[in-house]
């Protein structure tokens, strides 16, 4: 059997390999080459029992599912990775067809439960979408009928001092009907589809923010010059963007009055790459660090989620339309916070 007939699993992204009887590789996926470091040319041949840190349990698979003791056997092994650091690793050993060829599958532990937050968080954004639809909708037209009502009131009173009470009766439905009309932006435009420029995108968002703070703030770019085009809705992009930026400009207001704080904009490539349960060729890293204080335990879990906000006066919007907007285009976004580093990593697909 050739190589080639496995090309189709460097779309999975499991670790897979393909043996020989002996238990030698015949065949690396992409996720597998990416894990060991090594290119599947330099696998090919090699025993591969000995990227186990204990071959023995690999080999006894293999013995076992030669003598047809079982259709396939699941086990948990450590696999030596690149820096030779071992990687936990769910392992499934089966016979891959009549020819002898047997097929091990490995779910690095890490990855799998990364996978199952992304996965969860993908759900909680789509529920949080449908209640926050139905919920605003709900709101919307008793808004509307309250302040009509204050209105006609104001007209019969004749005491100035009494119509305070009407204006702040049609202020705040103004400031509820403003609230309603972002918790429903991202539903009422149609995708704007284009090509999009990552790096057009970070400077409009950064002068924005520069023009809020234009003192006490520096910003870094570190920007990879390499990055295709690709196609997007750049004004939901800008403004995913501006949120996080704005977010942590933000979280940065003592070190801004310090004059020591620090936004960093960060562009990578990614190759073979995982995320929401599909494997990219290509996709987009951008990191948004900064140097605040970082996101408060109490709702590290639940940024991402509407009206959540670790900050006095914040609506708790902003980060949940930023996921909304980006998840419409195949992409995520996650976050890793403590003291002193917040860096927000958003994964888009590339051509």
């Amino acid at each position: 059997m050739k190589g080639e007939r496995f090309q189709a699993l460097d779309s999975m992204s499991t670790l897979v390999a393909v043996l020989d009887a002996e238990g030698a590789v015949r065949f690396a996926n992409a996720a597998l080459e990416n894990a060991l470091g090594l290119s599947r040319r330099t696998l090919v041949g090699l025993e591969f029992a000995s990227f186990f840190a204990q071959p023995a349990l690999l080999q006894m698979a293999l013995t076992g599912v030669r003598r047809q003791e079982a259709a396939g056997l699941r086990f948990e092994a450590s696999l030596k990775g690149l820096q030779h650091e071992l990687i936990p690793a769910h392992v499934n050993v089966a016979a891959a067809d009549g020819q002898g060829d047997i097929l091990v599958e490995l779910w690095p532990l890490e990855q799998h439960a990364r996978q199952d937050r992304e996965e969860r968080l993908r759900e909680q954004v789509q529920a949080n979408k449908e209640l926050i639809r139905n919920l605003a909708h709900e709101i919307k037209n008793p808004l509307g009928g309250i302040r009509g009502a204050a209105q006609l009131l104001e007209m019969e009173l004749g005491q100035r001092d009494l119509r305070e009470y009407t204006q702040v009766i049609i202020h705040e439905a103004d400031r509820l009907q403003g609230l309603v009309d972002r918790l429903l932006a991202p539903h009422r435009h149609p995708h704007q589809v284009g090509d999009v420029n990552i790096h057009e995108v970070c400077e409009r968002v950064l002068a924005l923010v520069l023009l809020e703070h234009p003192q006490g703030l520096h910003v870094e770019r570190d920007y990879d010059a390499s990055i295709p085009e690709f196609r997007g809705d750049r004004a939901q992009l800008i403004q995913a963007l501006l949120n996080i930026v704005q977010n942590a400009a933000q979280a940065l207001t003592e070190r801004i009055a310090a004059g020591d704080a620090c936004i960093t904009l960060r562009t990578r490539v990614l190759r073979q790459v995982t995320f929401g349960r599909k494997r990219y060729r290509l996709a987009l890293e951008l990191h948004v660090i900064d140097n605040g204080p970082g996101v408060p335990e109490a709702i590290k879990d639940r940024i991402f989620y509407p009206l959540v906000s670790g900050r006095e006066g914040g609506s708790g919007l902003g980060l949940t339309l930023a996921q909304t907007f980006v998840q419409q285009h195949d992409g995520l976004i996650e976050c890793e916070s403590e003291p002193g580093r917040t860096d927000f990593r958003i994964l888009l697909p590339l051509p």
